[in-house]
């Protein structure tokens, strides 16, 4: 639980980056960094099952398999993923890539919804997780909540 939250804080970081990049108009690191936040809040979510790839494009394969394509999340992300994969791959190494402040700000606009859902479904995730515990143990949610810390 604590790697998915420290995931989506590198994410949430890489979308405050893309944006300050934005304003001293390199936008070629705005995409890069805004395409690490969608990858980022992606590993996340698989945090959450204890799972992580070295590649990502099986960390992307492996979220639309079992995150998109069962209607967790909407297929929107599915786009945003590829979208943000080609923009960042051309402007990471295509000499002559051009990309406009429109264009770079849609795509953060794109990481920051991206984020928004991922963040949302990892909280809500750890908090049925600790209910669910709770309920494992005989206590209400209040109980668990001001049980002491048995290892201190």
């Amino acid at each position: 639980m604590d790697l998915a939250l420290y995931r989506l804080e590198t994410a949430r970081q890489c979308i405050v980056s893309a944006k300050a990049l934005i304003e001293i108009s390199d936008y070629k690191g705005a995409a890069n960094r805004s395409y690490y936040a969608v990858f980022h809040c992606m590993r996340s979510v698989l945090a959450l099952r204890c799972i992580d790839f070295s590649k990502h494009s099986a960390v992307a394969a492996y979220f639309r398999k079992e995150y998109v394509k069962t209607g967790i999340f909407d297929a929107a992300m599915s786009d945003i993923i590829s979208e943000a994969f080609d923009i960042r791959s051309d402007s990471d190494y295509n000499d002559y890539f051009v990309l406009s402040k429109k264009e770079v700000e849609e795509q953060v606009s794109d990481s920051q919804y991206f984020y928004e859902k991922a963040e949302a479904y990892v909280l809500k995730q750890i908090e049925d997780s600790r209910k669910k515990r709770a309920s494992d143990a005989g206590m209400t949610q209040e109980t668990a909540d001001v049980q002491p810390d048995r290892n201190s």
